[in-house]
C-alpha cells in the first residue's frame, strides 16, 4: 500500500503530531507499505535530515493560515500515485488542499483531528472560535464529513469532538496512538538514570523529585502544580519539583515569579528544554510524572513515562486518562488547584509496595494501549480496507 502523511510541518517543536508521524511511516515501512510525507517546511530545515522516508518539503507558506498554491499543485500532479492520504490536523490550509485535490482525483483521505474539536479552545478563546465558525462553514465541515473517516486517538476524544461545531457530520473510529519504546535497555534501571541528571542539575543531588515534562504553555496548568506543591510541601520532605520544557519565555518569567511568591524556588528546579538521553534520564529517575493540564489529546510524555514505569499524576483533561484509570496506572484529578494538591496527596498516602504495584501497572499499562507496534495495527487495518476499495476502483 502507498501512503502519503500531509502535515503542515516536521519541526519536532511543532507538537506530538510530528512523533505520531514519523513512528506511523516507520511502523508501515516494517509492515511493507510504501509511506511518505509531504510537508510545508523549506527544503533545507535542518530537522529533515533525520527522516528516512521520502519528503517533500513543499517550501514556505504565506500566512498563518498556511496558504499554498505550491501544495495544491504538487497533490494534482502526484496524489493519484498514493492509494490513501493521512491528513495530519485541521484548522490550515494544507487539509482543505487534501480535500479538493481527492474530490478531484477520487483518493481517499483519512484524517487525523489531533484534539482540535476540543471544547477547551472555544472557552479561553472565544474571539479565535468566532472566527472557526466561519471557517467551518465555509471549508473545514467538508474536509471532516468527505473524509473516509475521521481518526480519534482515544475515545474521550472523539467524545470531546461531537457537536463542537454545526453541522457537524463525519465517520469516527478509535484508531489509538502509540510511540516506539522510548528506552534502550540499559536505562531502564533508575539509580544509574539519577546519578546522571544529577550531572546536568546538581541541585538534584540527592534528592527525589516529580517532574512535569511539556511546552511551557498557559494550557499545561504549571501556575495550578506551584501552588498545589506549595500547599504540600510540608509533606514532602526533601522532595523537588522539575520542571522541564521549553515554550513562551515570558510566560516562564512569570512563573518563576510565581514560585517565589509562593516561597518554593529552592524546590522548583528549571531545566529547560531535555532532548534524547537526557531527557530519558529524567523520566526514569523521577518518582513520578505530573501534568495538571487543562486540555491535552494524547500527551507524549505521559506516555513516555508510562513506558519506564513511571506513574502519571494527571487531570481528566489529558484524554487518555481513562485507558490510564483503567490500568491502575497512575492517578486522576481535575485541573483545578484543588485537584492537582488532592494528586500530590493520593501519591504521598500510597505505600511503597502501592507505588511498586502503580510502576509495573504503567509498564503494562503502555505495553497493552501505547505501544506503537500494537496501536499501528488498528491503523493499518483501517488504511488496508481503503486500499483495497481503491485498487478495485483503478482496475474497473
Amino acid at each position: 500500500m502507498r501512503i502519503l502523511h500531509v502535515i503542515r510541518t516536521l519541526n519536532p517543536g511543532w507538537g506530538g503530531q510530528v512523533e505520531g508521524v514519523r513512528n506511523l511511516s516507520q511502523a508501515g515501512q516494517r509492515r511493507g507499505h510504501y509511506v511518505e510525507v509531504a510537508c510545508l517546511d523549506a527544503a533545507t530545515e535542518p530537522w529533515l535530515s533525520s527522516w528516512t522516508n521520502p519528503v517533500h518539503a513543499l517550501g514556505r507558506v504565506r500566512g498563518t493560515f498556511g496558504y499554498s498554491p505550491m501544495l495544491d499543485q504538487w497533490l494534482a500532479a502526484h496524489i493519484r500515485e498514493y492509494d490513501v492520504v493521512v491528513v495530519e490536523g485541521i484548522w490550515m490550509y494544507f487539509s482543505y488542499s487534501v480535500w479538493k485535490a481527492s474530490k478531484r482525483f477520487g483518493v481517499p483521505y483519512y484524517l487525523f483531528i489531533h484534539g482540535a474539536l476540543d471544547p477547551w479552545f472555544k472557552r479561553r478563546y472565544p474571539l479565535k472560535h468566532i472566527k472557526k465558525i466561519l471557517y467551518w462553514k465555509l471549508f473545514e465541515r467538508k474536509v471532516v464529513r468527505d473524509a473516509k473517516a475521521v481518526l480519534f486517538t482515544a475515545e474521550e476524544e472523539m467524545l470531546l469532538a461531537h457537536n463542537a461545531f454545526r453541522p457537524y457530520e463525519c465517520k469516527p473510529i478509535v484508531v489509538g496512538y502509540g510511540i516506539v519504546p522510548p528506552y534502550p535497555k540499559s536505562l531502564i534501571g533508575n539509580s544509574a538514570a539519577r546519578r546522571e541528571l544529577a550531572l546536568r542539575s546538581p541541585e538534584l543531588r540527592n534528592r527525589r523529585f516529580i517532574l512535569f515534562l511539556a511546552r511551557i504553555h498557559e494550557k499545561k496548568g504549571i501556575d495550578l502544580l506551584l501552588k498545589a506543591f506549595a500547599r504540600c510541601r510540608g509533606a514532602l520532605p526533601n522532595m523537588a519539583l522539575v520542571i522541564t520544557g521549553g515554550g513562551d519565555p515570558k510566560l516562564t518569567v512569570s512563573l518563576k515569579r510565581l514560585a517565589s511568591w509562593l516561597g518554593i524556588s529552592d524546590d522548583v528546579v528549571w531545566t529547560g528544554p531535555l532532548y534524547e538521553n537526557a531527557k530519558l534520564h529524567a523520566i526514569n529517575a523521577a518518582d513520578a510524572y505530573i501534568l495538571p493540564s487543562h486540555q491535552e489529546n494524547f500527551g507524549i510524555s505521559v506516555v513516555e513515562a508510562l513506558a519506564f514505569g513511571t506513574p502519571v499524576l494527571i487531570s481528566d483533561k489529558v484524554n487518555i486518562w481513562r485507558e490510564i484509570d483503567a490500568a491502575g496506572a497512575g492517578l486522576i484529578e481535575p485541573d483545578t488547584v484543588e485537584g492537582t494538591a488532592r494528586l500530590l496527596q493520593r501519591w504521598l498516602s500510597l505505600s511503597e509496595a502501592d507505588k511498586l504495584r502503580m510502576r509495573m501497572a504503567a509498564r503494562e499499562c503502555f505495553t497493552n494501549n501505547f505501544d506503537v507496534s500494537v496501536t499501528s495495527a488498528r491503523f493499518f487495518d483501517v488504511l488496508q480496507a481503503s486500499s483495497k476499495g481503491t485498487t478495485q476502483a483503478k482496475s474497473a
